[in-house]
């Protein structure tokens, strides 16, 4: 039996191949075509017509890389045909490539009057004319040659990445443009017998099931006249309709099938191309939508529904009607599919303020599921700042790209670092792209994790990234398979519908706590260093630009810059996307990421120093007092977090030579530099202890070999390691400062082609080393660590992360221990034993590993290092070429000491001359961090603070609000009042606030 089915199955694929699958076109006929490239960047449509459309002929070359070519098509419906005017249809081949559905040529296809029609990709390359036979057309294709950037992941450097280094000949050939009459019945026995063929061959060998589907398609075959395929299509049809008639058994998997594209922000195409993609995919989904009135499309990130109202305003207006009827559905409630690791704690909030304000203010609409499929790991603070943001469900299928561990669960309550929970779903079916084929929904149903609890699951549907969306295959697919014997019964449906119908499932839900680790890209933590520094300086501006604008215009009635805010916002919450700020994209995208960040900090500048100027009443020029500016939330150098005054620094570091090396000192450390400029030992002199295990240095640089064995930019492999070398080697020392306020030296190394200048200065009364490390980096396929050995007995470590740490384990017990080997943390980890610790801050440097390591003379100490840079050939061959300068600290202390030293080494005083100014708001408590003032996003002129318990510990305090108000009240994210404010008790300017650890809260004093 198993070889007659397989008999039946060459037999079946032939037939498919060879006759139905041409005899879907009854006729073809030729069309006119011209053609105009455009010179450089796109143009919009209302330009292009206006220019002269050259002949142009199958078979001839078009389009460099990145370019753009428009094709005017005319012809006429040869009157001779007897076609239903849906029957006829232009069948385009732009030079498509074999086999890819995205990451090459696809075109959008507009009418004379300028409107989208729909748009051209390998596997949907149809347009519907809606013309009668006789009657003539006119259109025009906006064909864009956008190059393969190894889409074979060969990881091999590529020139095409920067449109300046790509080559300027053509790499496409026009392969086909027809008008063709399309074969209804020919077309829906192909899906008929697709789908009766995959079910078959996913069902168990002796399934009586499967030989019923075998027989079945044998006499369709049968059925179907080779030489008259159109004629006897329908009889064919008739041969399948019983075995595809038998519903699905009551215990069969459930499966909620999602229309969705999942189309990267950027990646291996710039930004203007992303725009592009998404009028292209939302162009075919309005005209499936217009064939098929039960198909629902999910689209997430409200960037790209604002790139259509910006540059598709007809198809943006289009979109608006299907959102009202419920079918072109927002979700996810982001900005854009970011991150989640590496943005701040107040950017990773507003991706849910931009994300979900755009979708309420323009659509009355509010997602209540976060959408991430695809991002590289799942912040531990996630859960706290969905639900904040009121979101209920979450939803991502990366973590079944784990190396080592598969995860336990595709349902389940995830538990973030708060306690808070959020419902989640990972779609057992492994993708995100999936064509609703008989092995996809199998594999859904086999792979579900949590049977016997629940029946569930979630099956994204349509090509991605270029590939157009769902098709109409797709949701014939969908229709057959609604409930089919043999098979997971699918429905089509929002995802709101899933997640309803999913947790009503589970009392209780199974709990994962802690972060969603991805096993796998670790290298993202650290690839593109210069898209790092430039968010973490961006985060940095905005929140000066917010603090000291917000204190102008409530104390002296300042205008707050709302369009620059948010227009900055976007652009860096834009640049959160995941494979921007990862490090994953071409090199164009990197650049101009880098421009945009530039930009962001001119227009922030003028921000702060407008506001400074109108806060502290003076200027430079008229005699003001220099005073400092401190935007930190904790006190620096004597004054107070958000206000300014004059500094009050000590005058206790000293600096001597021993040796040949130096000794640096102040009252709180003594540090010993060798003459390799290495540091041989800290101690902290209240306790006289030591901070390095004997026989080891800090500050020591090591270069290690970086040859991942896949995705060049993405990942770092254990196996480095193995390759380390110190570099010990110094050019010089000197002293660059010898003052009672702070004393340093200067350190300079050159290896291989790059060179290395270190500063290493401590300032009077600190209990923190800062290490300035300037890099001159020409090195490729290497890995630079800076390494601080820590003499403490541990388990683990905490790293921050959105307000709060996490702790990780530092040995290696289990597998999902030893596979968390390379880790992200914001601006500081930190080690410690009871009554001692030691942190290491940043302020722009996230990837960090850190390790448990036998001590000389017994016990063990920990091995903290931070990676500094990367030289990944892929996708950009020129990846963090050049200069960086990457700022370290050394900080003896607590969790607290560690807190408070990021944010003074990420948050510097600004100095400027002027009057004192009070803080607009106070904690009384440092463990109750207030991150975030702002006025409120409604423009009511309301205050709205954002804090949280960074400690880990519960905590009660006050805020003092240095301002009049009316009244307080606790929101959510989006400055809604919460029914209760459980954690607050306001009396006059003073709020009492107690929180849970790593509680985050938002509040909202009145103005009006």
């Amino acid at each position: 039996m198993y070889q007659q089915n397989q008999l039946v199955e060459l037999r079946v694929d032939r037939f498919l191949r060879e006759r139905l699958a041409p005899a879907v076109e009854r006729a073809a006929a030729p069309v006119t075509i011209g053609a105009w490239a455009v010179p450089d960047e796109p143009v919009p449509f209302a330009q292009a017509v206006g220019n002269t459309f050259e002949p142009f002929s199958i078979g001839q070359p078009w389009g460099h890389a990145w370019s753009t070519v428009w094709f005017r098509v005319t012809g006429t419906v040869p009157a001779e045909w007897e076609a239903d005017p849906d029957d006829v249809e232009l069948v385009v081949d732009l030079g498509f490539l074999s086999g890819q559905a995205g990451f090459q040529a696809e075109g959008l296809v507009y009418a004379t009057d300028g409107s989208i029609l729909k748009a051209l990709e390998p596997f949907n390359g149809y347009v519907r004319l809606q013309a009668a036979p006789g009657e003539s057309f006119e259109l025009f294709i906006e064909a864009a040659s956008n190059p393969d950037v190894g889409s074979d992941w060969s990881f091999r450097p590529t020139p095409v990445g920067r449109k300046s280094t790509a080559s300027d000949q053509p790499i496409y050939s026009l392969r086909r443009i027809e008008v063709v009459h399309h074969d209804r019945e020919v077309w829906e026995l192909i899906q008929d017998v697709w789908t009766a063929r995959g079910l078959a061959a996913v069902l168990p060998l002796e399934s009586p099931r499967r030989a019923s589907l075998f027989t079945a398609l044998e006499r369709a075959v049968d059925a179907v006249d080779p030489f008259a395929v159109n004629a006897t299509a329908a009889a064919g049809r008739a041969a399948l309709a019983e075995v595809l008639a038998s519903p699905a058994t009551t215990t069969a998997h459930k499966i909620f099938a999602v229309g969705h594209a999942h189309i990267d922000s950027a990646w291996l195409w710039p930004v203007r191309e992303t725009i592009r993609k998404c009028a292209r995919t939302f162009s075919n989904v309005l005209d499936l939508m217009d064939q098929d009135p039960e198909f629902v499309f999910a689209c997430s990130s409200a960037q790209q529904f604002a790139w259509m109202k910006q540059f598709y305003p007809e198809l943006f207006e289009r979109i608006r009607i299907r959102v009202a009827e419920g079918r072109f559905v927002p979700v996810g409630g982001m900005w854009v599919e970011s991150d989640t690791n590496m943005p701040g704690s107040e950017a990773l909030a507003r991706q849910f303020v931009a994300g979900k304000g755009f979708f309420l203010e323009e659509f009355g609409f509010e997602p209540r599921e976060v959408w991430l499929p695809d991002s590289f790991g799942y912040s531990g603070a996630l859960p706290q700042i969905a639900r904040a943001a009121g979101a209920d469900y979450f939803l991502t299928q990366k973590i079944s790209w784990n190396e080592i561990n598969k995860f336990p669960h595709h349902s389940f309550d995830w538990e973030g670092i708060d306690g808070t929970r959020i419902f989640t779903h990972f779609p057992p079916v492994d993708t995100y792209n999936s064509v609703l084929s008989g092995i996809e929904l199998a594999h859904a149903e086999q792979n579900y994790a949590d049977k016997g609890q629940g029946n569930t699951s979630l099956v994204p549907f349509g090509y991605g990234d270029g590939g157009g969306g769902p098709t109409r295959e797709m949701l014939a697919a969908a229709k057959r398979t609604a409930s089919l014997e043999g098979s997971p019964t699918v429905r089509v449906a929002a995802p709101s519908e899933f997640f309803a119908a999913a947790a009503a499932e589970f009392d209780p839900a199974p709990v994962w706590a802690g972060e969603l680790y991805l096993e796998f890209h670790r290298g993202t933590y650290t690839s593109q260093a210069r898209t790092k520094q430039g968010n973490r300086r961006s985060e940095r501006l905005l929140h000066e630009a917010e603090l000291w604008a917000t204190t102008a215009a409530v104390r002296a009635g300042a205008d707050y810059p709302v369009a620059v805010l948010q227009d900055a916002w976007h652009t860096v919450l834009l640049q959160q996307f995941h494979d921007i700020l990862p490090g994953s994209s071409i090199g164009w995208v990197h650049d101009q990421a880098e421009e945009n960040y530039a930009r962001v900090a001119e227009v922030l500048e003028g921000v702060i120093a407008e506001s400074i100027a109108v806060v502290g009443g003076s200027d430079a020029g008229a005699g003001g007092a220099a005073l400092v500016f401190n935007s930190s939330p904790y006190a620096i150098d004597g004054v107070p977090a958000f206000s300014a005054g004059q500094a009050s620094v000590g005058a206790d570091a000293r600096i001597s030579a021993d040796g040949d090396g130096y000794v640096l000192e102040n009252p709180a450390l003594r540090i010993r530099i060798d003459g390799s400029g290495l540091i041989a030992s800290i101690v902290e002199r209240a306790s006289d202890r030591e901070v390095l295990p004997p026989g080891t240095r800090a500050n020591l640089l090591q270069l290690f070999r970086d040859t991942p064995a896949q995705w060049d930019a993405w990942d770092v492999d254990v196996e480095y390691r193995r390759s380390g070398e110190d570099l010990t080697a110094v050019d010089s020392i000197e002293i660059v400062s010898d003052s009672a306020e702070a004393v340093a030296l200067r350190l300079v190394r050159t290896f291989g082609d790059s060179s290395i200048t270190q500063t290493l200065t401590l300032n009077a009364g600190s209990a923190s080393l800062e290490i300035e490390t300037e890099i001159d980096w020409h090195e490729r396929q290497r890995m630079l660590k800076l390494a601080v050995p820590v003499d403490v007995h541990t388990a683990s470590a905490r790293s921050e992360i959105q307000f709060g740490h996490i702790e990780r384990a530092t040995h290696t017990n289990t597998s999902w221990d030893t596979a968390r080997f390379e880790t992200p943390a914001h601006r500081w980890v930190h080690v410690s034993e009871a009554g001692f610790g030691v942190g290491v801050a940043n302020d722009s440097t996230y990837g960090h590993d850190i390790t448990r390591h036998e001590r000389d003379g017994g016990g063990t100490y920990s091995l903290v290092r931070q990676t500094l840079l990367r030289a990944p050939l892929f996708p950009d061959p020129e990846a963090d070429q050049g200069r960086h300068v990457l700022r370290s600290a050394i900080v003896v202390g607590g969790v607290g000491e560690a807190i408070e030293e990021g944010y003074r080494l990420n948050l510097p005083v600004r100095r400027a001359a002027g009057a004192a100014v009070e803080p607009l708001i106070a904690s009384s408590t440092p463990s109750i961090v207030v991150e975030t003032v702002k006025l409120a996003e409604d423009g009511s002129g309301d205050v709205v603070v954002r804090l949280y318990e960074a400690h880990g510990s519960r905590a009660a305090g006050t805020i003092t609000a240095g301002f009049d108000h009316t009244g307080v009240v606790e929101t959510d994210l989006l400055e809604r009042a919460q029914a209760e404010n459980a954690v607050i008790r306001a009396s006059g300017a003073t709020v009492e606030v107690a929180l849970r650890p790593f509680q985050l809260v938002t509040l909202r004093f009145a103005r009006g």
